[in-house]
């Protein structure tokens, strides 16, 4: 399959999800009876979601119509697929839930950038420096995202 066509085809996709999260949020209840601003309405969020992802998708969909035909579709680096798959199935099933959602977080984010940063000719002190960025962007991205859902959302954490 050429990657002009993926790209029409995920394009498509993207928009059917798109739809489904404007007419899921916008059947959400108002929540009026109890005198909730209507710019706080609980489908706001998934509404929004939807128009940004209709604006990626059509976007797609006009770059693969203009671009070439040639290219075949390059997966890249399957190690690297699998890393993900193993990260974000540990923090999904693994972590959420069986600890603190900010510990959770700290040590997903943690995870993910030490093991995306890595390089295989790096030496003793460089590693060292990566991994102490690799723990400083997990803390500080764990406590933005606990604040944020916190504060900003209103929502209790696991």
């Amino acid at each position: 399959m050429s990657m002009k066509k993926a790209d029409m085809i995920t394009a498509l996709l993207l928009v059917v999800v798109a739809l489904w999260l404007l007419v899921g949020g916008y059947r959400m209840d108002r929540l009026e009876i109890r005198q909730i601003h209507p710019a706080s309405i609980p489908g706001l969020v998934p509404m929004i979601l939807g128009v940004l992802l209709l604006v990626c998708a059509a976007l797609l969909f006009g770059r693969a119509r203009v671009g070439s035909d040639g290219a075949a579709i390059d997966f890249g680096n399957t190690g690297r697929l699998i890393w993900t798959a193993v990260l974000c199935l540990g923090y999904s099933v693994g972590l959420i839930g069986h600890a603190p959602f900010w510990l959770a977080t700290f040590l997903f984010v943690t995870a993910f950038v030490a093991v995306f940063s890595w390089g295989r000719d790096d030496n003793g002190s460089a590693k060292l420096r990566r991994i102490a960025i690799a723990v400083v962007t997990g803390a500080v991205a764990s406590g933005a995202i606990s604040a944020l859902f916190l504060y900003g959302f209103l929502v209790r954490l696991p």
